[in-house]
């Protein structure tokens, strides 16, 4: 990339907050991806005229408690506005919206990079309705659409950051952070593979050390922290090359292909005025009182950064661990429930199993930590097993997984499988003399210096048990009997 461009980079974030209705009628927020197409629509969502909205109260305060959390400054009078611009799937033939009026302006979220803190600026925060789904497909007698209004109305929440970002990393710090916060506060799901948080990207480049932004160029609905990235990264070396020839970058808004690793382009970039924004005649202004606020305050739980600062100074745990940990509420939880279990084992160490084994398996079969069948007091046990040396760490790794896959108490595990630690020394020492006997050239190449070899040994001999042997013991064994062998030949 062109040294002479800085990336300047401005996200919009759309979550689906958790109402139980949508944001302007009664009709239930249902998955749309198991639920009959346009089961749960009603006139004012399926833009019947005459039909007339309601807004959504747990909308408005799930909104708050974003604000809030987000340190940004509630509008006591907020106003929804009619955005006048077409879309095939709300039948209304407009949004509601807010413009002029936001719920909230300001605000700030602080992230961590490798280049330190950093705080991300935000501009507004506003309520908003959703969009139904459009479902493209064909036959023999051609291609055609259908439409689910089943989404259509769902309550969103928009965030808008001021053009602060100027690196992916910074994207998916604050992307990270702030999901993360929305589901600590119980606002969103969070869940991007069901569309409930969606990212707009406004990419422009400027000259370094210039003042002013190149044009902007905006890639619409973006639903995962893959597809983000890829598209931003594309985008930044797409206009870098049209600059660095000495073209120029047209406003624009583009879509993502993720197929084919590129943006296409959609339409010319609108602004404010193309949307011909005008107050919502059907709904009177929302007041919030000060009463309300206070009360939403006191109920916020303690947040993603707060809580890994406690974890880092309580439990002593790197700022590595302690961040994966604080990620997600569920396993912030999981953890601390697991530090608190009676068999002594030190919070990092638990950390380390957490992040390690356990994510690994969730990854691998995409589950969340509360959808594992194994408790905290379970996990507990088997670190302890380890850590006390009755199990070897292999052993006690393979315990752990096949607990989480067949739900077997470990201690049912450990006896029929044979993962006892081998404590018989006799066994070991002849295993071991053996063993040497064996590889008389590395016992050669040890005694000559190359100590590394010894390593070599462990693993070797770990096999020969079939991981039942204290890796430690076994190590000091082969050392003490390398060593006393050089003595007797000299």
């Amino acid at each position: 990339m062109s040294t002479q461009y800085t990336p300047v980079i401005g996200l919009e974030v759309h979550a689906e907050l958790l109402t139980r209705t949508k944001m302007f009628c009664a009709c239930p927020v249902v998955d749309t991806a198991i639920t009959k197409p346009n089961t749960s629509i009603c006139p004012v969502c399926s833009g019947m005229p005459g039909a007339l909205p309601v807004i959504n109260r747990q909308a408005v305060e799930l909104g708050l408690r974003v604000a809030l959390a987000l340190n940004s400054n509630i509008a006591p009078f907020s106003l929804f506005a009619r955005k006048n611009y077409y879309y095939p799937d709300l039948p209304k033939g407009y949004q509601i919206s807010q413009y002029e009026y936001p719920l909230a302006l300001g605000g700030a979220l602080t992230v961590t990079t490798s280049s330190g803190a950093e705080t991300i600026q935000l501009r507004r925060i506003h309520l908003e309705e959703d969009t139904g789904k459009l479902t493209h497909a064909s036959d023999n007698q051609g291609k055609y659409s259908l439409v689910d209004l089943n989404r259509a109305g769902i309550a969103l929440l928009e965030i808008v950051t001021e053009p602060v970002l100027h690196s992916l990393e910074s994207v998916r710090a604050y992307s990270t952070g702030l999901r993360a916060i929305l589901k600590y506060i119980k606002a969103s799901s969070g869940d991007m593979e069901k569309g409930a948080m969606r990212f707009e990207a406004n990419i422009s480049m400027m000259k370094v050390n210039d003042l002013e932004l190149g044009k902007r160029v905006e890639i619409k609905n973006l639903n995962s922290f893959r597809a983000m990235e890829k598209a931003i990264q594309y985008e930044i070396d797409r206009q870098t090359r049209i600059l660095d020839q000495g073209g120029l970058v047209d406003q624009e808004t583009v879509g993502w292909d993720d197929t084919n690793g590129r943006t296409i382009s959609q339409r010319s970039k609108e602004e404010a005025h193309d949307y011909r924004y005008f107050p919502e005649p059907d709904l009177p202004p929302l007041i919030v009182e000060e009463s309300w606020i206070d009360s939403i305050r006191l109920s916020l739980p303690e947040l993603p950064l707060a809580k890994k600062m406690r974890f880092i100074s309580t439990f002593e745990l790197n700022d590595y661990h302690a961040a994966l940990l604080c990620i997600d509420p569920d396993v912030a939880d999981y953890f601390e429930q697991v530090v608190q279990c009676k068999a002594p084992v030190s919070p990092q160490q638990i950390a380390n199993w957490i992040t390690g084994d356990v994510f690994a398996y969730c990854n691998q079969r995409e589950l969340s930590i509360l959808e594992i069948p194994i408790t905290p007091t379970v996990l507990s046990y088997i670190i302890d097993q380890v850590e006390n040396g009755k199990i070897s760490r292999a052993n006690g790794r393979q315990v752990l997984i096949e607990a989480m896959s067949s739900g077997n108490r470990p201690e049912q595990l450990i006896q029929e499988h044979g993962y006892g630690i081998l404590e018989d020394e006799a066994a070991l020492t002849t295993m071991v003399n053996n063993l040497i006997t064996q590889a008389a050239s590395e016992a050669k190449a040890y005694r000559s210096g190359k100590v590394s070899l010894l390593e070599w040994f462990v693993g070797q001999a770990m096999q020969q048990t079939h991981g039942k042997a204290d890796p430690n013991h076994l190590r000091e064994l082969i050392r003490k009997t390398l060593d006393k062998q050089v003595t007797n030949n000299q």
